[in-house]
């Protein structure tokens, strides 16, 4: 809790940040940003159609795999009086972050394609983003980046098994 608290108290204090992560979250909201991101690169690049349609189907299997963990461990999102919660969630479930997880898996599967740092230049801010909503804990957004990193590997495990035949 006193993580979030300084986050929300340092970066998430200025209307910029909190516009930001309102923006974050929306691009993020059920994978769908993602989705919209390897099928627009499987439309241009058509000679990585497959590596394309593998960040989408990566990012919707592991938001997938979030929502279930959530059902099995229901842990609720934070409701303490210092959390200031800054956007709608479409449920009450923490754990974990369906952001983080998605958004991980797709950085993953992006830099699979393109060679560029996307892990490292997408996964923290999304992170940071859930903490400065309020809508999630820390152990949320880091079990989410774990859970999505696993799911990007079992995508390129399965275009290794299953690939070009």
């Amino acid at each position: 809790m006193r993580i979030l608290q300084t986050v929300q108290a340092s970066v998430g204090s200025t209307p910029a940040a909190i516009s930001a992560a309102r923006g974050l979250s929306h691009f993020g909201e059920h994978a769908l940003g993602w989705v919209a991101v390897g099928g627009l690169g499987a439309v241009v690049d058509r000679k990585r159609r497959r590596q394309w349609a593998s960040v989408a189907v990566g990012a919707v299997g592991a938001h997938a795999a979030s929502i279930v963990i959530k059902r099995v461990v229901r842990r609720r999102r934070p409701s303490d009086p210092s959390v200031q919660v800054n956007v709608s969630t479409p449920s009450r479930l923490s754990f974990p972050s369906s952001h983080a997880t998605s958004t991980t898996a797709a950085a993953v599967l992006l830099a699979r394609v393109t060679g560029l740092p996307f892990p490292a230049v997408l996964v923290p801010p999304m992170l940071l983003s859930r903490l400065v909503l309020g809508v999630h804990y820390p152990t949320d957004v880091l079990a989410g980046a774990a859970l999505g990193a696993a799911s990007a590997a079992v995508v390129v495990q399965a275009e290794k098994k299953f690939g070009e035949r």
